[in-house]
């Protein structure tokens, strides 16, 4: 006859299963061994934590502001505003980190009103309003008139004006995107990837020209 220190406590059990001496044991090895004499008391092994470790979440997270307050800008032209993106408030003003020079270029993109009247994309040096800071060029779109009027003012006088285009570019509620290119002797002006125009220096310190201004009726997506 086999003894219950012969034998495993797996086959002893088996057998006693088999024989019908064991049908139900409630609560577990140690009932067991209260049952069978001989078997070694049985402690539960220690629990093991298999709870992954998690990064914890830094305190005060969350809306996070872009660093120093600069945009992201994929034509190295970094564009610095008190705001956060993608919402970009009008009527914007901004600052043109290093101002202009040549093989410059500055990006707006953004989606005209439903109902607009104009809006205007300026170029100036400095942000003073008094004195009024000279103003490199200023794009105005017109819908009334569909025209894109180009202008400079220097010391207060505004010179003259030029209006030429081969069409009118803008539709309302709907997408543009406006590139700004400076060259040595002038700006070249693109919009949706067509050239329109060139407008010639009529201030000569390029590094001078370093604010961005935007107003009227229009959304800004997005600064470069």
């Amino acid at each position: 006859m086999y003894s219950s220190t012969s034998l495993g406590p797996s086959i002893l059990l088996l057998l006693l299963l088999q024989t019908g001496k064991l049908s139900f044991l409630p609560l577990g090895w140690n009932s067991l061994k209260e049952a069978i004499p001989g078997l070694p008391l049985w402690s539960p092994p220690p629990s093991l934590d298999l709870t992954p470790d998690l990064p914890q979440k830094s305190p005060g997270c969350g809306k996070e502001k872009l660093d120093d307050g600069h945009l992201n800008n994929s034509l190295s032209s970094p564009v610095q505003a008190d705001v956060y993106f993608p919402r970009l408030i009008v009527p914007f003003c901004g600052h043109i980190k290093g101002g202009m020079r040549p093989g410059k270029k500055v990006l707006v993109m953004g989606i005209v009103d439903l109902n607009p009247e104009s809006f205007a994309i300026s170029l100036t040096c400095g942000d003073s309003e008094d004195p009024p800071a000279d103003v490199a060029i200023e794009l105005k779109a017109v819908f009334t008139d569909r025209q894109l009027l180009r202008n400079s003012c220097i010391s207060g006088e505004r010179g003259e004006e030029q209006s030429a285009i081969p069409y009118f570019p803008f539709i309302p509620d709907q997408p543009f995107r406006v590139e700004i290119l400076c060259e040595h002797p002038r700006f070249r002006v693109f919009v949706d990837g067509h050239q329109l125009f060139d407008f010639y220096h009529r201030i000569q310190t390029l590094s001078a020209i370093d604010t961005i201004k935007i107003n009227g009726d229009l959304q800004i997506t997005k600064l470069g």
